[in-house]
């Protein structure tokens, strides 16, 4: 039987479990959506398609200053859960900062193997620059940033000439525990599958600054996982910072980005101005 660093699949399943050491995640999920009710009277474009699948789309909020940046957030659910419009909230704290905001989507597991969901994480990237040029906006002044398994795509993408910098949340940059979890039989990796998608093992030639972060509070597996992308983008001598958010778990650390007053937003604004 595969083992990760010592755990079986019934050990990993436990290990990688968000929604068994929140009990209250539900609540989150259904108050973000219905935050976000309000937000989207704000949009600027709602289901912009970037290729031909029905959950290939984004949607734009745009600041009046065409000069300022934007950020691409794409949100989390392990490959198979959730939607844009559930994590869209972040936008309002990105807004607060003077930063335009994209909120993404992609086609989930089972209907797409992991291959298929990260070439659409690349796919929206490239798509969303040249939008922005044609809306008269800066598309090679892009940033990225994404929650659990929003962050391990995101992360894929760090080395994109238009990717100026990122902030990555809680993500996932290691496959090979997910392949063995029961969390796979969506998924369908196999080993090969998992070590070529693996941020961790996957690092290009040139990434962009990035952030790594996580609530004080996340699961240990988490917490370690960025530790270790962490250490491996440093020991590449390349620009990464790693800053946990006190007294925040795996749901209310996204919160720290959609409060313009947060740590996050905060976080965010200040790689824009770097």
């Amino acid at each position: 039987m595969d083992r990760y660093r010592g755990m079986d699949r019934a050990a990993l399943d436990v290990a990688y479990s968000n929604r068994a050491v929140v009990t209250d995640w539900q609540e989150y999920l259904d108050r973000w959506t219905h935050q976000g009710r309000d937000l989207y009277a704000t949009a600027t474009a709602r289901d912009l398609h970037y290729g031909p699948g029905l959950r290939q789309r984004l949607d734009l909020f745009l600041t009046e200053d065409p000069g300022t940046p934007t950020c691409l957030f794409l949100h989390g659910g392990y490959w198979q859960w959730n939607d844009k419009e559930g994590q869209a909230i972040v936008a309002k704290g990105m807004l607060a900062h003077g930063i335009s905001a994209a909120i993404g989507e992609y086609t989930l597991a089972p209907a797409a193997s992991m291959r298929d969901i990260c070439r659409e994480a690349l796919d929206q990237v490239t798509w969303l620059s040249q939008e922005l040029g044609r809306r008269g906006r800066n598309g090679a002044d892009l940033y990225l940033c994404g929650i659990s398994t929003g962050a391990h795509l995101m992360a894929l993408a760090l080395g994109l000439p238009v990717v100026k910098g990122a902030l990555l949340i809680s993500g996932i940059y290691d496959l090979e525990p997910i392949r063995i979890a029961s969390l796979n039989t969506a998924i369908g990796m196999d080993w090969a599958e998992a070590r070529r998608f693996s941020p961790l093992h996957a690092v290009p030639e040139r990434t962009a600054p990035v952030i790594l972060t996580h609530g004080s509070l996340e699961i240990p597996e988490i917490r370690r996982q960025t530790a270790d992308y962490h250490a491996v983008l440093s020991a590449l001598g390349r620009d990464v910072a790693l800053q946990p958010i006190p007294d925040r778990n795996h749901f209310s650390v996204l919160e720290s980005l959609s409060e313009p007053d947060g740590m996050l937003a905060s976080i965010l604004a200040g790689l824009t101005r770097r």
